[in-house]
């Protein structure tokens, strides 16, 4: 998938969206959505909740303007977040509306972002916000996309899986926080749907001062002159990019298509790193067997590619697929 600015010319239009909202009935929503989504030709995965809703779909400009039309008709979507960007070819095989137990999975049923998310900064303030030496400043994503780039300063809590940063905070609060008057905290992701769920948290267990970056740091690289910046690296992204920097721009990362990790140049130079079947954060995650039978599905993917035709076959889900 080769995705692109919004305003590049291209066939089909890609949007990630997410919205917390209270929809208690969710599993009433689905039918019709599906449906929706089938009549217009759109593809992807969406995820419904009693929180909410989350997914990317792609499609012709006309059928995602509908689907998105019908979305914002829900309960408490008008407001749904949308980033919309540009594929030179469909992106998925097939659509799914799913039925989810939590939009991006974090394990703690009695969060309510809807009603209790921190506040947000905008990008050309978060500068300002982070240098403050009274405001400690938290990486929510996971351990390989902080690898990849982070900001200037930034806590990384090394953690696989998002459902992992509750425990994080808890051990860590007094380290964090210390015992006097305790400091602002800033949170930021790529995108801005896990500080929602991450603020919503700390203000859960009795932290206040809570902040997080609006729309993330696509829109901080987006919007932030290079010069101005205080990232550090590059922004692991969850499509074919693999990577960006500032301007969205290309960055200098492939994937590993067995794990769904980014891979450094360096790291394809390694005897642990075979396409479509290892890479150096990975080979020892995976049996020969499995090694084998991903050894099969790039030789299919390749024949396929000759051929002219989609391969449509097994995706291997990256650490934890709800970290965008």
């Amino acid at each position: 998938m080769d995705i692109f600015r919004p305003d590049c010319p291209a066939p089909v239009q890609v949007a990630a969206l997410y919205r917390f909202a209270r929809l208690p009935h969710c599993a009433d929503l689905r039918a019709p959505l599906q449906r929706l989504c089938l009549e217009e030709g759109i593809r992807g995965t969406l995820l419904l909740a009693s929180e909410g809703i989350n997914g990317t779909i792609a499609g012709s400009p006309e059928g995602i303007s509908r689907v998105l039309d019908h979305i914002r008709a829900l309960p408490d979507c008008a407001n749904v977040d949308v980033k919309l960007s540009s594929a030179s070819a469909m992106p998925f095989h097939r659509m799914k509306v799913r039925l989810k137990p939590e939009i991006v999975t974090m394990g703690q049923p009695d969060i309510d972002p809807a009603a209790s998310a921190g506040t947000y900064v905008e990008p050309q303030d978060w500068n300002t916000l982070i240098t403050d030496p009274n405001t400690i400043v938290i990486d929510t994503r996971n351990d390989y996309e902080v690898a990849v780039g982070t900001f200037e300063g930034a806590i990384d809590p090394k953690t696989a899986r998002f459902r992992d940063f509750p425990e994080w905070f808890r051990n860590e609060r007094g380290r964090l926080l210390g015992s006097g008057t305790p400091p602002k905290v800033a949170m930021f992701c790529t995108g801005g749907i896990r500080c929602e769920k991450s603020t919503a948290f700390l203000k859960a267990e009795g932290v206040e001062d809570v902040y997080h970056l609006k729309g993330g740091i696509l829109k901080y690289l987006e919007t932030v002159p290079e010069e101005q910046s205080l990232w550090r690296g590059e922004c692991f992204v969850f499509d074919q990019r693999v990577t960006i920097g500032h301007g969205l721009a290309q960055g200098t990362y492939t994937l590993c298509h067995a794990c769904r990790r980014p891979v450094r140049a360096d790291d394809i130079e390694s005897p642990l790193y075979e396409p479509g079947v290892s890479c150096p954060a990975c080979h020892h995650e995976r049996s020969e067997g499995q090694r084998a039978s991903y050894r099969e599905r790039h030789r299919q993917e390749l024949l396929a590619a000759e051929q002219g035709r989609a391969h449509v076959g097994m995706v291997n889900p990256r650490p934890d697929q709800d970290g965008h």
